[in-house]
């Protein structure tokens, strides 16, 4: 069994290209937290090479941005090429199968919800007027 769950940022943002038959493809790079702190009270990171293709990887390059939220299910994968300089290299990545953008579009964009809720509370505010109240009529 093969199955991976990630939720963590991007590090960059994605890097989308296209094959010689045109088939989309963005890699990019997830900071995950680990579950616990080192001895200096900090939040330690692991930073996750991943891979995506065709219409969800045209998706995550057009919505997704650095430092936004998101959950990716996938495989792990290894490959490996001749660089430049002749040696072989080893690729470890995890190839995106689902990808859920778990903030909006824009990262200081509040969903439209929570916008409403907001503009509620500030009409509330302004609206409200002090109640003069004695303890003694209190029910409690």
């Amino acid at each position: 069994m093969n199955r991976v769950v990630l939720v963590g940022r991007l590090t960059r943002d994605p890097e989308l290209r296209y094959t010689p038959a045109g088939v989309a493809v963005a890699n990019f790079t997830v900071a995950v937290n680990r579950p616990y702190r080192n001895e200096q009270g900090e939040q330690e990171a692991d930073f996750i090479n991943c891979v995506v293709w065709r219409k969800p990887a045209e998706n995550l390059a057009n919505y997704m941005k650095k430092g936004n939220l998101i959950g990716i299910e996938g495989r792990i994968q290894t490959r490996s090429y001749e660089g430049k300089d002749g040696k072989t290299v080893y690729v470890t990545e995890v190839v995106a199968e689902n990808i859920q953008f778990l903030e909006s579009k824009k990262s200081g964009q509040q969903p439209k919800q929570q916008q409403r809720i907001n503009n509620m509370n500030k009409n509330l505010q302004q609206n409200a007027q002090e109640i003069d109240v004695e303890e003694s009529d209190l029910p409690f």
